[in-house]
């Protein structure tokens, strides 16, 4: 007996196409589209109903998407659940996190792994598999962070490509952390060169930066503002250029992850120009707040603290340029939750421990759609920023990221004209504040599928942890 699913009567969007059709859900993916009111759609529904009653041809139900949009599930590609940072944890659990991001339309995310100073990947690998397994309310998989970069190090990033983890984070930032050396950034390019695998890279100058963050301590610099002041837009700048250097170098791809200074885009965009496979994602904080933030009196700014950090204002119109002009490829969210009661303020009379992250894995298809509403991006470049490129660039596509026959059936049905005030009061991250409360955004998610289980639907959470299934990913499909 199979199931059977129709969404009838919405406008179904992708990356590059827009079509008031009909949609055919079996047995958890994608079987079949067609034009709305034809014989073919009609079809579709034969035996159905909208309470879905058992038919002869098996069961399910038709929802209606009439003045509504059909979308793919998001792709958020850059997460961080129960991720140990600064003396204490990521607030949001595989449980909690993935139930938020269902919630704001995010079907699929994609983690990090950490490999410990000292240990192996396998080990870092393993110890996120135990977190995940059995908690997740939609799919999920893993990038792995590189922290020790030694020669079994090297040779285990052959394996983990061939088990469907095949992108490796490094960073430039947090030295006696998670910090790797030029040579040890070469060396994992080299390695990624001859794999397939996809560096991704913190651009920061930390060795810098900490100089920066000792002398404004001496100063008695110790607000949340002089986070973003010590973390000069021109570090991040000469990072990437690094960076690119050096996967020019090895002759390997290079993807640098939350992107958040003009600086920084324009080196982005000089590689592209010169051919070469160098990709940029930014994040929704940099795109919609600011240092103003960061410096809100009372110690508020401190919910803004992350890294990169927030810019000054006149950074984001280059940040929403290089989205449209495709010098910049992906919005994810680096959602990094932390509270503000008893976590943010272990930073209190020192910004330098102030818990690094934000929470948004629930807010970003809201935010970009209100991006379209205000003539910033269009409709399917909002699904190819946050659908159909992270798909493609984290080896996930036609499976994830888009809705075509074959794909799986992560679907949402989104209402453009419902109007909503994001607050800390109504989301579901388990973090006690909001980074955009009060924000008004027009488009809300209505009904959500997971591989054709119906998760959210008419804004009721449905799903269960342990729907969510690991998914291996093949090498980056983005390249030029």
């Amino acid at each position: 007996m199979s199931s059977r699913t129709v969404i009838r009567g919405g406008l179904v969007i992708t990356a590059s196409d827009e079509i008031h059709a009909d949609v055919l859900i079996e047995d958890g993916r994608i079987a079949a589209l067609a034009a709305a009111g034809t014989p073919a759609a009609e079809a579709f529904t034969a035996g159905l109903s909208e309470t879905g009653p058992p038919s002869p041809e098996g069961w399910g139900r038709v929802i209606d998407a009439t003045g509504k949009y059909v979308i793919p599930g998001g792709v958020d590609g850059h997460t961080h659940m129960q991720m140990p940072f600064g003396g204490t944890t990521a607030a949001d659990t595989f449980e909690t996190g993935t139930r938020a991001a269902a919630w704001g339309g995010t079907t699929t995310i994609v983690d990090f792994a950490i490999q410990s100073v000292g240990g192996t990947l396998r080990e870092g690998l393993d110890a996120w598999h135990a977190k995940a397994e059995g908690n997740c309310a939609i799919d999920y998989a893993f990038h792995m962070i590189v922290s020790d970069v030694n020669q079994e190090t090297l040779k285990e990033m052959d394996l983990l490509v061939e088990e469907g983890v095949t992108s490796f984070k490094q960073f430039m930032a947090y030295p006696g952390v998670f910090y790797s050396d030029d040579g040890q950034i070469l060396r994992a390019m080299q390695r990624a060169a001859d794999n397939g695998g996809l560096i991704m890279m913190h651009a920061e100058n930390g060795i810098a930066i900490d100089v920066l963050v000792e002398q404004a301590l001496a100063r008695g610099e110790t607000d949340p503002r002089y986070h973003g002041e010590v973390r000069k837009a021109l570090l991040e700048a000469e990072a990437t250029h690094r960076a690119i250097r050096l996967a020019q170098v090895a002759g390997a791809p290079l993807y640098v992850v939350h992107v958040s200074a003009q600086e920084a885009v324009a080196e982005l965009a000089r590689a592209r120009d010169a051919g070469l496979n160098v990709f940029g994602e930014t994040c929704p904080q940099y795109l919609f707040l600011s240092t103003d933030n960061l410096a809100e009196p009372d110690f508020e700014g401190a919910k803004y603290v992350c890294s990169t950090p927030l810019r000054p204002r006149e950074h984001q119109a280059a940040l929403w340029q290089g989205l449209r002009t495709n010098d910049l490829q992906v919005v994810s969210t680096d959602h990094c939750p932390f509270c503000f009661s008893g976590q943010k303020e272990l930073g209190r009379g020192d910004f330098s421990k102030i818990p690094n992250g934000l929470p948004g894995v629930e807010n970003r298809m809201d935010l970009l759609h209100q991006a379209v509403v205000d003539g910033r991006i269009s409709r399917r470049r909002w699904i190819e920023i946050a659908c159909a490129t992270p798909a493609r660039m984290f080896g996930l596509y036609p499976k994830k990221g888009t809705i075509t026959p074959g794909a799986d059936a992560d679907v949402v049905v989104y209402d453009p004209h419902a109007e909503q005030v994001m607050s800390a009061e109504t989301h579901h991250m388990n973090v006690d504040y909001s980074a955009y409360e009060g924000r008004r955004t027009t488009g809300r998610v209505e009904t959500v599928l997971s591989r054709g289980e119906i998760v959210i639907d008419q804004r009721e959470y449905t799903g269960r942890a342990g729907h969510g299934a690991f998914t291996p990913r093949t090498t980056c499909q983005y390249l030029n």
